[in-house]
């Protein structure tokens, strides 16, 4: 009977040790306080079950058998990035010929691939806008699953596009009769569209207000969508409260868009005085992809860009920097978003020392991709702070980003949910 209450105790007391949680503990030279600019000297951030329970200073922590002690004591700690833009299944390395025999199961591996790349470079968080099959959907699955690595993603299905717009696919000859799968014409069919799209996972929408810079035959500042189609696709998104974005280049797009009641205007490069006073008064935030050009210009023939995309691209680039600042000075509000795949993605952060040039501090530069972007995302208690109750999303630098703003390039460490993915 002994024996028994013994083994009986014995075997108790493993599964309570088995179940016991273990927390982590960091300790860091400083902490930047993305809300008020501050920089914290000898922080303690405690997490557990990957949440921020306790943000301290100068203390030591108690730790257990079962916890973890990060000690980083060169680093500052900053909120985890996060990138409102990017396509995550394309590749710059690749033409846009050769990207038209790629399958979506090829396209998800590709996306997999570089999520991983992405998480790694410090972007815990992305807005994938745009992919084909729901391709991205299933890694955002897959990452939440566990089954692979990479940021928390908030994604679009395909974009939506008028017939023969800069969403449609027009490199293929017309007897194949091919339209691309966002491709939706007039105020019913696009609300079907974004009623698709949310079918199959979608948790943002995208669509295309205007031309772009990577379509074939689409001039870049010319409105696509009528205000009519735009209303009723943010209309339908946002009953289902989901984020909406519009590619918008030109003038009267961005407007249109501004007044459809987008969430978000992306690229922005025409801008005029009416559609920053429209932005001020309804909100709405700008994502602008100002380092892209660089890449584009330098590598973009090497990489088999047509001409015709590198023109566009020639006719944009000052004008999108000189809207940039425009917006900055005016107060719009700002949001980090790269389109990366125009350039490789990983490199995210090389924006941020562009933003700075073209008129942002730098804190203002590290609040867009922090507290504005999870403000966008109506994800602002939980996500861009590093604050009691906010997820254990936490990068590291060596230096202080508020001097040098480069220091983001290079990140030694970092953390999504309190797991530790680079260190």
């Amino acid at each position: 009977m002994k024996k028994t209450l013994l083994s009986s105790s014995l075997a108790l007391l493993c599964i309570t040790s088995l179940q016991t949680h273990a927390v982590t503990y960091i300790t860091a030279k400083a902490m930047l306080d993305v809300q008020s600019g501050k920089l914290i000297t000898s922080p303690l951030i405690t997490i557990d079950n990957g949440k921020i329970i306790a943000v301290e200073r100068n203390k030591k922590p108690t730790v257990e058998i079962n916890d973890e002690y990060i000690q980083l004591p060169e680093l500052t700690l900053i909120p985890g990035l996060m990138d409102m833009h990017v396509h995550l299944t394309s590749d710059p390395t690749v033409s846009r010929s050769e990207r038209l025999g790629q399958s979506v199961p090829r396209m998800a591996i590709k996306a997999s691939y570089f999520a991983k790349k992405t998480l790694e470079a410090g972007f815990t968080t992305v807005r994938n806008l745009g992919a084909a099959g729901y391709s991205v959907i299933a890694v955002r699955d897959g990452i939440n699953a566990g089954d692979i690595v990479g940021p928390r993603i908030w994604a679009a299905g395909p974009s939506l596009g008028i017939t023969g717009g800069h969403c449609d696919n027009n490199r293929l000859p017309p007897e194949l009769k091919h339209t691309a799968e966002g491709v939706a014409d007039g105020p019913w069919n696009v609300r079907i569209k974004v009623r698709e799209n949310i079918k199959y996972g979608a948790n943002a929408i995208k669509f295309c207000a205007t031309g772009g810079v990577f379509s074939k035959g689409t001039k870049v500042g010319v409105q696509q969508y009528s205000l009519a189609e735009m209303t009723a696709i943010v209309e339908e998104a946002h009953m289902r409260d989901l984020p909406v974005a519009a590619h918008a280049h030109g003038t009267n797009g961005i407007k249109a868009a501004i007044k459809a009641g987008v969430d978000s205007v992306e690229h922005v490069s025409f801008l005029d005085d009416e559609a920053i006073t429209l932005a001020l008064k309804h909100g709405t935030w700008f994502s602008m992809d100002i380092y892209n050009t660089e890449y584009t210009l330098t590598y973009g023939e090497e990489n088999g860009v047509d001409e015709e995309n590198l023109n566009k691209e020639r006719q944009v680039s000052k004008k999108q920097r000189d809207s940039f600042s425009r917006a900055v000075k005016a107060g719009v509000k700002m949001v980090f978003g790269t389109d990366a795949a125009i350039y490789p993605h990983g490199d995210n952060a090389k924006q941020f020392s562009r933003m700075v040039k073209f008129g942002m501090t730098e804190l203002q530069a590290i609040q867009a991709a922090t507290i504005n972007s999870a403000r966008l995302l109506k994800m602002d208690k939980e996500l861009g702070q590093i604050k009691k109750g906010f997820a254990g999303d936490i990068i590291a630098v060596k230096g202080n980003p508020l001097k040098d703003i480069s220091t983001l390039e290079n990140i030694p460490f970092v953390m999504k949910a309190g797991v530790v993915y680079k260190k």
